[in-house]
């Protein structure tokens, strides 16, 4: 039987943070293979020297799943960004990552729990998301955890733009 626990992000597991956030990547966003562009995204984005900087600034700030004390999921937190539609502060959710073989266990769901305790016990009672359009599978899961589509922003990497949705939750 597998074993889950979940928990703030610790600097000895940066290296296995950055393997999951790259592979989670590739398998969702790299439908035609591994670009330049994704590539200098990936390796900038989810460097070690980035998640300890990450940890080491603010360890609230990426809560880690675990099965048998190896990370399977990750999601980020910035408590302090501002709604790009209603131009007001919010807590933003840059991302939640679970490996693929792990879909289906309620991993995405436990994380969330995670992080909406987190957020409650420092006064926080809105979220935003913001989820590339084409990303069915991310966007039902929002929805199924009742956040709403607020809106659309873009999002630049290197000369390409692509659509997001923001997406808004307002829990107690």
């Amino acid at each position: 039987m597998e074993t889950y626990s979940f928990g703030k992000a610790k600097i000895e597991d940066a290296i296995r943070i950055s393997v999951l956030l790259k592979t989670v990547y590739i398998e969702t966003y790299g439908t035609e293979g591994i670009t330049f562009e994704s590539a200098n995204f990936i390796e900038k984005r989810f460097s070690i020297n980035h998640i300890e900087q990450t940890i080491r600034k603010n360890p609230d700030q990426l809560i880690i799943a675990y099965c048998h004390g190896n990370p399977i999921g990750v999601a980020e937190i910035f408590f302090e960004t501002s709604c790009p539609i209603r131009k007001m502060p919010v807590s933003e959710l840059d991302k939640l990552y679970v490996l693929k073989k792990f879909h289906g266990k309620r991993i995405g769901y436990h994380l969330m729990l995670e992080i909406e305790k987190l957020l409650k016990e420092k006064g926080y009672t809105e979220l935003n998301i913001e989820v590339y359009v084409e990303n069915n599978r991310a966007i039902s899961f929002y929805k199924r955890l009742e956040f709403q589509i607020i809106g659309e922003v873009d999002f630049p990497m290197e000369t390409n733009v692509y659509k997001n949705w923001v997406m808004h939750k307002h829990f107690l």
